[in-house]
C-alpha cells in the first residue's frame, strides 16, 4: 500500500518582524479558533496599516462579484433543500474567505484610510439535533455506517469518533428518547 502523504503546506514570505505574529495566528488556525484568529488578524492589521482603507461598500466594483457569487450559492443551496444550519455554515465559510481576501488587500487597490478590517461581528451558529441521514451527510458516511458505528462503539467512543469526523470538531451524542443526535461541545 503506497504511503498516504498529506499535501504540502502553502509557503508565504513573511517580513522578519511579523514572524512571531504569523506563528501565533497559524497556531490559532490549526487549533480551530476561527474567531480568535480573526480578532488577532484585525489587531495586527490595525497596528500594521492604520492609514489605508479598503472600500467594502455594497457598490464597490470589487465586492459586487463576490456578492453575486454568495447570492448564487445561497439560491443553489435553497434549491437543493439543504437545512438552514448547513447553509449558514457554508455562507460563514465563504464570508471568512472574503474577509481574508479583503484583509490581505487582494480586492482593492485604493489607498483611503482604513476604518475597520472586519465591519461586522461574526455570530456563532447554534447547532440543532440531527437525524441519521443529516448527521451521516455531515460526517461523510452513509446512514447505515453511522448506525453501525453507534451500535459497535461505547457512548464515549462514539463521541470521540464523531468529533474526529465532524468538520467543526463537534461531538454528537445519540439520545434514544427522541431518536436524534445532539451536539456536545
Amino acid at each position: 500500500m503506497p504511503d498516504q502523504k498529506s499535501p504540502p503546506s502553502e509557503m508565504i514570505r513573511v517580513p522578519v518582524p511579523l514572524i512571531g505574529v504569523v506563528r501565533r495566528l497559524s497556531k490559532l488556525h490549526r487549533q480551530g479558533h476561527t474567531i480568535a484568529l480573526l480578532q488577532a488578524l484585525e489587531e495586527l492589521l490595525l497596528r500594521f496599516d492604520i492609514k489605508n482603507d479598503i472600500d467594502v461598500t455594497a457598490g464597490n466594483k470589487s465586492v459586487k462579484p463576490l456578492e453575486e457569487k454568495l447570492l448564487k450559492l445561497e439560491s443553489h443551496l435553497v434549491a437543493q433543500g439543504s437545512s438552514v444550519e448547513t447553509k449558514l455554515e457554508v455562507i460563514t465559510k465563504k464570508l471568512e474567505l472574503i474577509e481574508r481576501a479583503i484583509a490581505s488587500g487582494r480586492l482593492s487597490h485604493n489607498t483611503k484610510p482604513r476604518r475597520l478590517a472586519y465591519p461586522y461581528q461574526q455570530t456563532q451558529v447554534e447547532l440543532q439535533p440531527r437525524t441519521n441521514e443529516s448527521l451521516a451527510q455531515r460526517l461523510g458516511v452513509t446512514s447505515q455506517g453511522l448506525v453501525a458505528e453507534r451500535e459497535n462503539k461505547s457512548a464515549k467512543e462514539f463521541l470521540s469518533w464523531s468529533r474526529n469526523r465532524d468538520p467543526m470538531s463537534i461531538a454528537w451524542e445519540w439520545k434514544t428518547s427522541d431518536g436524534l443526535y445532539h451536539p456536545q461541545r
